[in-house]
């Protein structure tokens, strides 16, 4: 049957991973290679005496990935970088607590464009879809707001694109109960937020950047907005507690806090500390997350990518005991 036959031998795409000493962008070189693309990994000179950068760049090395020499403070390294692939992944953080860089992304945009040779783009987005967050709450909004400038920079660059929207962050939500500012699943007590019952959708990140990998040489995602909904992950804050109690044999005592009273607690607070938080109230209080249908502009990658294994929310909770 033509081309679709199954003697077709694929050539998979060049790709170069920007971001990838960080927590997403580790996994994504890791992915990359292990499903077989030729892997080039942004190096930026600035690094200075960063010496834990310095070793997992030399370990993807040793894996096969090629370092590029590349800075955003050198507009034609970006160009050149670019010149190497098919495909620019772009994980820089957008996380306040950590550094929040997302418009730093308008000068890759800017140097696609210019080397004219990329099939594909998938900037750093990897949580709630910010099209869908016109209303959020300010400071928390200016994260949507960015990657929305982003996207609007590489639709009217006219750059192929596909947009990731992996929810939330297991190590953060899961290990945390859902609880803002906990990563590890307490043995004794739970803060519910609000009733508890809105729900949310958790991936590991090792499942996110397979699913980013598996997407890039898909036509289904060409220019469409890929989801992540692993279907035994859809759980309200409530339900994944119980999961935890399950494997602990032990209830948990809970107190909640109402919707007011976790708005009022925000006062007060730094900028980025305040950002974070308001991610965690349209998720928890208004299940921002789950609370739509995709349509016609988004895939679901579970159904995409069915032979993908992902990690159950329980199997996650396992690693804690």
């Amino acid at each position: 049957m033509g081309s679709m036959g199954e003697g077709k031998i694929e050539t998979k795409s060049k790709v170069l991973i920007v971001g990838g000493t960080g927590y997403l962008g580790k996994r994504l070189v890791k992915a990359s290679l292990e499903q077989g693309h030729q892997t080039y990994v942004l190096h930026r000179p600035e690094i200075g005496v960063d010496i834990e950068k310095i070793e997992m760049l030399l370990s993807f090395k040793a894996q096969g990935a090629h370092l590029v020499p590349a800075s955003f403070n050198d507009y034609q390294s970006l160009v050149d970088a670019v010149k190497l692939v098919d495909v620019v992944i772009c994980a820089i953080s957008g996380v306040h607590i950590r550094s929040h860089h997302i418009l730093l992304q308008l000068e890759l945009v800017r140097a696609i464009k210019e080397a004219g040779n990329v099939k594909r783009f998938l900037p750093s987005e990897f949580g709630t879809d910010p099209a869908r967050m016109g209303d959020a709450m300010e400071p928390g909004r200016v994260t949507f707001d960015d990657k929305m400038v982003i996207r609007k920079a590489i639709e009217e660059a006219g750059i192929p694109f596909t947009y990731v929207s992996a929810n939330c962050f297991a190590g953060y939500f899961v290990g945390g109960l859902c609880q803002p500012g906990h990563i590890l699943p307490s043995t004794d007590s739970v803060l519910i937020l609000g009733d508890g019952n809105q729900k949310a959708i958790y991936v590991a990140e090792d499942n996110i950047a397979t699913y980013t990998i598996k997407t890039i040489d898909d036509p289904r995602t060409l220019n469409k907005t890929l989801y992540l909904r692993p279907p035994q992950n859809i759980l309200s804050q409530r339900e994944v507690v119980q999961l935890w109690e399950k494997l602990l044999g032990k209830q948990l005592v809970k107190t909640s806090i109402s919707k007011d009273e976790f708005l009022s607690n925000l006062k007060g607070l730094e900028y980025a500390e305040q950002v974070g938080l308001v991610h965690y109230y349209h998720v928890c209080f208004e299940g921002c997350l789950a609370n739509f249908e995709i349509g016609e502009n988004g895939e679901e990658a579970s159904k995409l990518y069915p032979e993908v294994p992902y990690t159950t929310v329980e199997d996650f909770l396992k690693r804690y005991l």
